[in-house]
């Protein structure tokens, strides 16, 4: 695509070029008279024709189907008299003048092509972000514990759906549920898989997303987050790393605070706008649920809050059986000491574990997972985590 570019730039310079040495170079098969004679010619009315160019003057007289030529006088008046002697005048452009304009257009050519580029992705951009997942195939069978929170977000999701029962009960939905804890422990899988369970549209979100350089697009994209979810609802809109948009806000500080401030204030203004419409619920995920704006999590906009712990030995079962559902386990592996080993550990490294044992298993030509698989793959990614706590410290 570049290289198409390039050569159709290239294209139109050497025709600008060639266009403009045929022009300057062209043969001159005039004949040439006075403007003495010339000027009585058009005293007389005998010049039906005339050409002003940039040194000189082409005409025709009647009845002669010969090209004549004279000097140009350079004067104001000189167009005018002409006209006034009934004489057809076209003035040519000479080739400063063929610059000037190709220049013009070319300028324009790429001015205008910017902004209608800019106009395309902008709206290539409202209308591509934020996508909704309509048909989601994640379910609570896909998370391993958390029952009495999968059982409380069933019910949080049934309001969602039918609003108006619980409301002849007294009971208004619920507008936001804050999950948080330790990274690695299944807050995004949970959400999507709430979303699949109560089979409502989904909408993925993480901070980054309405971080921008450019200021005032942050608050812009969470209207345009909210005004898509009530497009599609009943809707679960989740929001990963909620920190990153949601820290407390500093009226003293930066540029980027400023904006951060804005962010939220939109958030506030959009979180209390939409409660008053049935069927969407924000689901926020957070490793740093103290560094939260308090505006922000209070009841009424955030009306639960769990905590998603490291597994228990039970929940670490499941995941072992989730996640070795398309691998095979060698006989001589038993789950529950794999579970007793992985003790301390977040669901996403048991799954990591795994995948490099399966791994290990597959580089030395083996099918099947062995014990020694798993101790390769603990030291392998325990290492390399070990590396990078000590790096970040």
């Amino acid at each position: 695509m570049k290289n198409r570019k390039k050569v159709l730039v290239i294209s139109m310079v050497i025709l600008a070029v060639i266009i403009g040495i045929t022009l300057y170079f062209e043969r001159d098969t005039s004949q040439y008279l006075p403007y003495s004679d010339f000027y009585s010619y058009v005293e007389e009315g005998k010049v039906v024709s005339a050409k002003i160019g940039h040194d000189d003057v082409r005409f025709y007289l009647d009845g002669d189907q010969t090209e004549y030529s004279t000097d140009n006088p350079e004067l104001d008046s000189f167009k005018e008299f002409l006209l006034l002697n009934r004489v057809k005048v076209v003035s040519e452009k000479g080739m400063d003048e063929f610059l000037v304009t190709v220049t013009d257009m070319i300028f324009n050519i790429i001015f205008f092509g910017i902004i209608i580029f800019g106009l395309y992705k902008l709206f290539g951009f409202w209308k591509n972000t934020f996508k909704v997942i309509r048909n989601n195939n994640t379910k609570f069978s896909d998370v391993a514990g958390m029952e009495d929170l999968k059982r409380e977000m069933l019910q949080a999701v049934d309001i969602l759906k039918h609003p108006k029962e619980y409301a002849a009960k007294g009971i208004r939905p619920i507008n936001g549920i804050m999950l948080e804890g330790n990274p690695g422990n299944g807050k995004t899988l949970f959400a999507r898989a709430l979303a699949g369970e109560a089979n409502v549209n989904f909408i993925a979100t993480k901070a980054t997303d309405f971080q921008s350089a450019i200021m005032s697009i942050g608050p812009a994209k969470i209207k345009s987050l909210f005004r898509k979810a009530r497009a599609n609802k009943p809707c679960i809109v989740f929001i990963d790393e909620f920190d990153g948009i949601g820290e407390k806000r500093n009226y003293s500080g930066t540029g980027i605070d400023k904006e951060n401030n804005r962010i939220i204030t939109a958030m506030l203004n959009e979180m209390d706008g939409f409660t008053r419409e049935d069927g969407v619920m924000v689901i926020a995920a957070t490793n740093n649920y103290k560094a939260l704006d308090e505006a922000l999590v209070r009841a009424g906009r955030f009306d639960k809050k769990y905590t998603v712990p490291y597994p228990d030995y039970k929940t670490r079962i499941e995941l072992i059986n989730i996640y070795t559902r398309k691998k095979r386990l060698s006989e001589s592996v038993s789950i529950e000491q794999m579970a007793t080993k992985f003790d301390g550990l977040s669901c996403s490294q048991i799954e990591t574990i795994l995948n490099e044992a399966a791994m290990v298993a597959t580089s030395e030509g083996r099918g099947d997972i062995t014990e020694s698989d798993i101790i390769e793959a603990i030291k392998r990614i325990c290492n390399v985590a070990s590396a990078k706590e000590a790096k970040r410290r």
